[in-house]
């Protein structure tokens, strides 16, 4: 590139004024460190590298909607992003972003009492759990998948996407499983959101696991929620906008004059 005229940032979290007001990405930050170290994180990091360049930065599920929208040319959409959590945003019937708190990464999907519970929140059944990549690597060892403990969430996953490509039927149960949760899960947000369609995103999305995700979703909806199934179109961007379809979203939220 020439130059950076301005700087849009996809994050997960709760931003206003382009700061960090709570984001359980950096859960591990003592409180007495956040204000100092993470409430301007994005905007340090832009100057510090471009200079004093308009930046915007807007929740990871926001602009999943807003990704959405772009791609479809469509309104009353629900972008889910999942990977390292789940991302979801949403876009009214008007075309707008509401400003809405859509966390639903934090929000109940499953009422079992020995649902697994999410170190941030402390809540037992989060989205977060199921949605992201937390989802495939505690579904992995129930199909019998070993994985290395000491390696980072985000290399475990790519090591399910590598059996999935190679055709592992242990690892295609692990996202059937996924698209299971989905069905239900569209069918529980659809009582609050006026949504119809559904925009899903991010790593965990990518390559055949994601076609089978969304097939297995597809077919709980038809059988267990025809009501539903009928006014909810969930859809999977081509391979490439899985993966950055947010930043193409997030870089067309500056205004540069």
């Amino acid at each position: 590139m020439p130059r950076v005229d301005a700087v849009g940032v996809s994050s997960a979290g709760i931003y206003i004024d382009n700061r960090t007001m709570v984001a359980s990405l950096f859960l591990k930050v003592p409180p007495e460190l956040f204000d100092a170290k993470v409430k301007d994180i994005y905007i340090r990091a832009v100057r510090d590298t471009f200079g004093d360049i308009p930046v915007v930065v807007a929740n990871d599920g926001d602009v999943s909607a807003l990704a959405g929208a772009m791609s479809l040319g469509e309104n009353n959409i629900m972008g889910i992003a999942m990977g390292t959590s789940e991302a979801v945003g949403y876009v009214d019937e008007n075309g707008n972003v509401t400003g809405w708190l859509n966390e639903l990464a934090f929000a109940p999907v499953d009422a079992s009492p020995e649902a697994m519970a999410d170190e941030w929140s402390g809540d037992i059944g989060c989205g977060v759990k199921y949605f992201s990549q937390d989802g495939v690597i505690k579904l992995a060892p129930r199909a019998g998948i070993e994985l290395d403990e000491d390696e980072a969430p985000a290399a475990r996953l790519k090591a399910v996407q590598a059996l999935m490509d190679a055709g592992d039927a242990r690892a295609e149960s692990v996202y059937r499983s996924i698209g299971v949760y989905l069905g239900h899960t569209l069918a529980f947000y659809h009582g609050f959101y006026g949504l119809k369609y559904v925009l899903l995103l991010g790593r965990v999305m990518s390559g055949r696991g994601g076609d089978i995700i969304l097939e297995t979703c597809r077919a709980v909806l038809a059988d267990e929620y025809p009501d539903v199934a009928g006014k909810i179109v969930p859809t999977l961007p081509d391979e490439k906008a899985r993966r950055v379809g947010q930043s193409a979203a997030a870089a067309s939220l500056p205004v540069v004059e």
